[in-house]
């Protein structure tokens, strides 16, 4: 499974990561990323500290070594942990071009792909496209409309070039919604979201963003300020 995204990712983006990548190993998926700081870097690691195996997929030569020490100890990590580095190259330095090839190489390997945070023109979105034109499932976590590094995965879901998750147990469109704290509070009234992280004794940026993800798969409606359930 690849889990690719942003270079620029947000905290939003790495509790995405924490959450997601887990949930794959524990399916024993191997998770596949590019190697770059941001959301590649951050699946490789917490994959690694799940204890799942990963495949780095790296957009310089495999024997370079004019790298950032976080780099070359990640690339170790990998290794020692029974995953595996890829490289078209041998001591290639990263460029402009190397990288798109990578995304080739990225789109080859996996079954599927996890679209995380992505900005509308994004090395994420490339390798998207590649997976698409292989007729391979691509997935796209929403975000916050305000969040230029979301703009990409929300356009994907809003075009229908992927599909939505939202969780492993929660793929949009494949299984029913499981029973959710917030679902539960707002299912006889509309709430404000200040009064539902009250009422949960949450933080509400927290719950903002539970109810970000809960609006944009369609299970929560916002009208006046209040939260609404929809459908009941």
């Amino acid at each position: 499974m690849g889990v690719v995204g942003s270079r620029r990712m947000t905290s939003y983006g790495r509790r995405v990561v924490e959450k997601i990548v887990p949930e794959l190993v524990q399916q024993r998926w191997t998770i596949v990323s590019g190697m770059m700081y941001g959301v590649d870097q951050a699946a490789h690691e917490v994959c690694i500290e799940c204890g799942g195996k990963t495949i780095g997929v790296l957009g310089w030569g495999i024997e370079y070594r004019k790298l950032e020490i976080r780099d070359l100890k990640l690339e170790e990590r990998i290794v020692e942990s029974g995953g595996l580095l890829v490289s078209l190259w041998k001591d290639q330095m990263g460029t402009n071009w190397t990288f798109p090839a990578r995304n080739q190489v990225v789109a080859d390997i996996c079954h599927e792909l996890i679209v995380v945070e992505a900005a509308v023109k994004s090395g994420a979105l490339l390798t998207a496209g590649m997976m698409i034109k292989r007729k391979k499932p691509v997935w796209a976590v929403p975000g916050p409309v305000t969040s230029s590094v979301s703009a990409g995965t929300n356009m994907l879901i809003a075009k229908g070039m992927a599909k939505m998750w939202v969780g492993q147990s929660r793929r949009a469109g494949e299984q029913e919604s499981i029973s959710d704290p917030i679902l539960e509070l707002i299912r006889d009234e509309g709430l404000e979201a200040d009064e539902i992280a009250r009422k949960l004794g949450q933080d509400v940026a927290k719950v903002g963003s539970q109810l970000s993800l809960l609006t944009l798969s369609g299970e929560v409606e916002e009208r006046e300020g209040k939260f609404y359930i929809v459908n009941v």
